[in-house]
């Protein structure tokens, strides 16, 4: 099987194409290539999705885990599947080509789902179902032994690990079939790639929502987890589909390497003097060199940086000798990447609150819906179902944006994007505010039915539609296409050359950090209050309270990142013809 494994990638369907001859290249990418881009991960993501939305179900009705440890357990795994982006985003400006990264993660992912669907098909690889039984009474189901929960857990964290490499290099591999640089065409055209490339995802994750849950509720968890893992057995297909169309990256060697030189020759340079024009700091205007020709141009931010470019000299009495090398001198251009990484911290920092509400829609509204009325016109609409109600508010939004916001927001500020990447994604953070306020308000009026009733510790479903929670819902779908394309077209066009993929996942690290602090602040929340969310019933939880809370707290978020974007300078790019240079290599330096 490992052999099989490494055919595929090394020499079989998958194999890179190079593009080294400028006739070949100017054939590939564009339009062409992305569209098997789009195919993988709509496929990719429909099967991720279906898991992330309905888990917390499979935790509590079929491996008997509490309803704590089974929300505490989906945030773990959705925090871990976006925090691992890193080594993906690592390994592909590093050692692979964003291809091939996409290519063995997938792979990963393949493994991952098969254990889950063999774990939930054989009946002795999990303990007896806890179902139909009183809530007071469910803390005396059958907990799963340590081997039960060892394979689930293995299987969990392979899909997390496989979708995180595929989450890092593939919105890269497809922003790179897009050169923004020498062709305005193809920049416009980069615009809207990530535009589509949510639209691809929205589609998979309806498509995960509905037909995929409903198996899983109706036919069986085995089923479900074997549809995602066909789905994404197609995802492998259909990227290895396009490699003769793709413009293939060539790894840079490692950015996070290049980083702590400029910190280590910075701090051995800290007692010399910044000189005041740029000229006089080092840089090489080489066609040969490794980032394309992309020269950053110097900023006054973080100018105890610019000493790593600083060249140092010994003399005696003869020569002048100047100390060369990675550790002893950095270019000018590697100084910015480190500058630009730096600027990008507060706003990545900024933007976790929200995806800290986004991961309480997705653990405590799944269990809000199981209390309420599941059917419209007859046919019953499985509870982990209800994030379809977003995403078709999303199917319907994107394209709207893209070809009647988008031009006519250019035409008034000539920016390719109409607006810029911080004012998108500082209109997703306001609407994620309204979204929870919204929540809190539906869950005061879900929790009022119930009492009205006497419905509190019934198993029966409330006579209230869960419909209701679709308002909340919708409005958060809307603020996520503002702040997810936002950020991902953000880090992408802000990185350098050398680190597209790791800032890639750098912003998805944005979701990861909202999931880890989701569980802390639940615990926080439950000791500060008293137990707002400490019951197992969640008709006794003050759930709307904490929607409310989470509210404030967005709010207080926003201002804090309206700081940090009035703070934050784009990059300047000086972009060297490789043709137009004729001299040879050219070093401008201060000599101290």
């Amino acid at each position: 099987m490992a052999n099989f494994f490494y055919v595929i990638i090394h020499q079989g369907i998958c194999r890179d194409v190079k593009t080294d001859q400028p006739k070949q290249e100017t054939r590939r990418g564009g339009n062409r290539a992305v569209i098997f881009v789009y195919a993988t991960e709509g496929l990719e993501n429909m099967a991720f999705i279906s898991i992330a939305v309905s888990l917390v179900t499979y935790f509590y009705g079929y491996m008997n885990f509490s309803l704590t440890k089974s929300a505490t357990t989906l945030t773990n795994f959705m925090g871990t599947a976006f925090i691992l982006t890193l080594v993906g985003g690592f390994i592909c400006d590093t050692y692979l080509s964003r291809f091939k990264t996409c290519v063995l993660f997938i792979i990963i992912e393949l493994l991952g789902y098969a254990l889950l669907a063999v774990q939930a098909f054989l009946p002795q690889l999990r303990p007896i179902p806890c179902k139909g039984v009183a809530l007071s009474q469910m803390n005396k189901c059958e907990a799963a032994d340590t081997s039960q929960v060892a394979i689930l857990f293995t299987g969990l964290y392979m899909v997390a690990l496989g979708t995180s490499g595929v989450k890092a290099a593939l919105p890269a591999l497809g922003a790179d079939q897009f050169d923004d640089k020498d062709n305005p065409k193809e920049a416009a055209q980069l615009s809207s790639f990530f535009n589509w490339f949510l639209f691809s995802i929205t589609i998979g994750a309806i498509i995960g929502v509905t037909l995929v849950i409903w198996v899983s509720s109706n036919k069986g968890w085995e089923w479900g987890f074997g549809i995602c893992f066909v789905a994404v057995l197609f995802a492998l297909i259909f990227v290895c589909m396009g490699k003769s169309l793709y413009r293939n990256n060539e790894p840079k060697g490692s950015p996070l390497l290049r980083i702590l030189q400029v910190f280590v020759v910075a701090i051995q340079n800290r007692k010399l003097p910044i000189p005041e024009n740029a000229e006089e700091l080092h840089e090489i205007h080489d066609k040969e060199t490794r980032i394309h020709d992309e020269i950053l141009q110097r900023t006054e931010q973080f100018s105890f940086l610019d000493r790593a470019a600083i060249i140092r000299s010994t003399h005696d009495s003869t020569t002048t000798t100047t100390t060369q090398g990675p550790w002893r001198l950095c270019t000018l251009t590697q100084v910015e990447e480190t500058k630009i990484l730096i600027r990008m911290l507060p706003i990545i920092f900024s933007t976790v609150f929200m995806n800290t509400c986004l991961a309480q829609l997705q653990t405590f509204t799944i269990q809000q819906s199981t209390t309420m009325n599941p059917y419209i016109k007859g046919f019953k609409v499985p509870s982990s179902s209800i994030p379809v109600i977003p995403l078709l508010f999303m199917f319907v939004l994107i394209p709207l944006y893209d070809m009647v916001f988008v031009p006519l927001a250019r035409k008034f500020t000539g920016i390719p994007t109409g607006i810029r990447h911080l004012q998108r994604i500082g209109i997703g953070l306001v609407l994620s505010a309204i979204s929870m306020a919204v929540a809190g308000v539906v869950e005061a009026r879900r929790k009022s039915v119930a009492f009205e009733h006497n419905m509190v510790d019934s198993l029966e479903p409330l006579p209230m539609s869960l419909f209701w929670l679709g308002f909340q819902y919708a409005i958060f779908g809307a603020a996520d296409m503002f702040s997810l394309v936002g950020l991902l077209e953000f880090f992408y066009a802000e990185s350098s050359a050398g680190m597209k993929s790791l800032s890639t996942a750098i912003s998805w690290c944005s979701v990861a950090f909202g999931y880890f602090l989701s569980t802390v602040v639940v615990e926080v929340v439950n000791k500060a209050s008293g137990g707002w969310l400490a019951n197992n019933n969640i008709n006794r939880d003050k759930l709307n309270y904490f929607y409310w809370l989470l509210s404030v707290l967005s709010v207080v978020n926003f201002g804090a990142y309206l700081l940090c974007a009035s703070w934050y300078k784009y990059k300047k790019v000086e972009v060297k013809q490789s043709d137009s240079i004729a001299e040879g290599n050219k070093v401008e330096m201060a000599i101290v």
